[in-house]
């Protein structure tokens, strides 16, 4: 894009060193207004200090928002109605943050009448496209100015250069610098490079922030009641909580008996393979809990179906189409699903695991012991009808060994 087409910039703003470049480089290389925007969405860091930072810089519209109920109201529980993990492993706890801040992004375009917006994500990740994708579905005509596919500061040494030739002030953090490349928000904190960029290579103990190693959690179980009501948990040991209070007591909870690492090698969208290790304390807990609801609120078939599409659904979110017509379209079959997913979950959590080990619904379970029971069913159940049912199912397979 022709950079006097930009005259004012919403930027997505850490108060780190590479948005604090960002910042100062906009404003050199556009000739434009900028706008921060900081979100805390749960990363655990005072999030306060970047208006004081972009203030010294000079700018005029600084927006911090507290983010932390809206992100797991409508971001993470809607995805965990769908029992959502990704290539069987990942809980899409930085995938899932991206489309809310795109929202505000665009939000924020139109309230101070910005032409563009701008990222800090590079051109080798997944997160230029969850971010521009998500923009573009919500205001089509915005400019998106990502510097890192732009300029060539394309390493920390370059950036300390720029900062320190523009006099931008970058705060040295005494202790051991962390060797990770890490994001964190309520549902998960991730880590990358360093030593991790060797898949063979066992994280350092050390690494981890959330959760203590199996082996050194208590040596008592911790038993935990989750109460759902459509499908999303409104309570837990009977303690009405909001959605973010959710996260935060089940981080909590399930950190301090070792549960919610994971280490993993994904394929990302833009083409690489990338090993990242992951905490998800509250995530893990959430998706075995809605599993155990879900196994006697639904029906066999509407279960099976919701299967088979969670892994479609599941890319969609991590590929960065959280804001498309088609997962639109299934969040409302998802959201149907969930009406009769209410009722009570125990679950036991013990040195790095979650045991399932009580489900009940008072108004829509559809286990039935009198059923299902091995004892006399009192003729709930005729056994003699399983014959028919059985030679009508091997119909097929009998007329094709006999063709044989």
């Amino acid at each position: 894009m022709s950079k006097g087409e930009v005259r004012k910039v919403v930027l997505a703003y850490s108060g780190g060193l590479d948005t604090s470049v960002i910042l100062k480089w906009l404003e050199d290389s556009y000739g434009c207004e900028v706008v921060t925007f900081t979100a805390d969405i749960g990363q655990g860091e005072e999030v306060e200090p970047a208006r004081a930072k972009a203030e010294a810089y000079g700018i005029n519209e600084i927006y911090i928002e507290d983010l932390r109920e809206e992100f797991a109201r409508d971001f993470v529980f809607p995805m965990f109605r769908a029992n959502t993990i990704y290539e069987g492993e990942y809980l899409l706890g930085t995938s899932i943050a991206r489309p809310l801040i795109s929202k505000r992004l665009v939000e924020i375009a139109r309230e101070t009448g910005a032409d563009a917006i701008s990222h800090g994500a590079t051109g080798k990740g997944n997160d230029q496209v969850r971010f521009e994708l998500g923009a573009y579905a919500l205001m089509p005509d915005v400019k998106v100015i990502a510097p890192w596919r732009e300029w060539d500061l394309n390493s920390r040494e370059k950036l300390m250069a720029y900062a320190e030739q523009h006099g931008i002030s970058i705060e040295q953090k005494r202790g051991k610098k962390s060797p990770y490349s890490m994001d964190a928000n309520s549902l998960h904190i991730s880590y990358e490079g360093g030593i991790l960029e060797d898949p063979w290579a066992e994280p350092e103990e050390d690494m981890w922030r959330w959760t203590v190693s199996p082996e050194k959690a208590p040596d008592e179980q911790r038993y935990l009641e989750l109460t759902y009501r459509q499908g999303d948990i409104v309570a837990i040991d009977g303690q009405d909580t909001s959605p973010a209070m959710v996260m935060e007591t089940l981080n909590r909870i399930a950190g301090e008996n070792g549960i919610g690492r994971d280490d993993i090698v994904e394929n990302r969208y833009v083409g690489m393979k990338s090993r990242g290790c992951y905490e998800t304390p509250a995530g893990t807990v959430m998706l075995k809990a809605h599993r155990a609801i879900e196994s006697i609120t639904l029906d066999r078939e509407v279960a099976h179906l919701k299967d088979e599409l969670m892994p479609r659904y599941a890319s969609m979110i991590y590929n960065g189409y959280w804001w498309s017509p088609e997962r639109l379209m299934l969040q409302e079959m998802i959201d149907a699903s969930q009406k009769t997913v209410n009722g009570k979950v125990r679950l036991k959590l013990y040195k790095g695991n979650v045991t399932v080990v009580g489900r009940m619904s008072d108004t829509d379970s559809l286990f039935d012991e009198n059923i299902a029971t091995f004892e006399d069913d009192a003729g709930a159940y005729n056994q003699q009808d399983a014959e028919g049912f059985i030679k009508l199912n091997a119909l097929r397979m009998r007329i094709s060994a006999m063709r044989k």
